[in-house]
């Protein structure tokens, strides 16, 4: 089972690219799915992009379409977020967080959760 989840943030300007990177302990991670969610301040966690446990499968929310990119590598145990063209409405805490079931961590139902990274993006 996945039994820690962590992962990095950062200070960005607008218009410029991040990358976090989300670390998990546990023999089994390469059976999980998982995903990375956001949430502002003021406003719900929601989930930003998703990805199957072999990779052929990814979700991204239209807000981030086409900017944001998930991999993950399960030799490693890691799982990352490639986030380019910054936008300010982008800044929040991020987590990744892990499940069994594709399903359960696009509708954010996930077993495992990181402690969240803060993005900030200045203007």
């Amino acid at each position: 089972q996945v039994q820690r989840l962590e992962s990095g943030g950062g200070l960005v300007q607008a218009g410029g690219s991040l990358r976090l990177a989300c670390t998990a302990s546990g023999r089994t991670f390469s059976s999980y799915a998982m995903g990375w969610f956001r949430q502002a301040p003021g406003k719900q966690r929601e989930v930003v992009t998703a990805i199957y446990w072999n990779n052929d499968n990814t979700w991204y929310a239209n807000s981030v379409k086409g900017r944001f990119t998930i991999s993950r590598d399960n030799a490693k145990n890691m799982v990352y977020l490639q986030m380019n063209s910054l936008k300010s409405e982008d800044a929040a805490v991020y987590y990744c967080a892990a499940d069994r079931q594709y399903a359960s961590v696009l509708y954010g139902r996930c077993d495992y959760w990181g402690q969240g990274t803060q993005v900030t993006v200045s203007s």
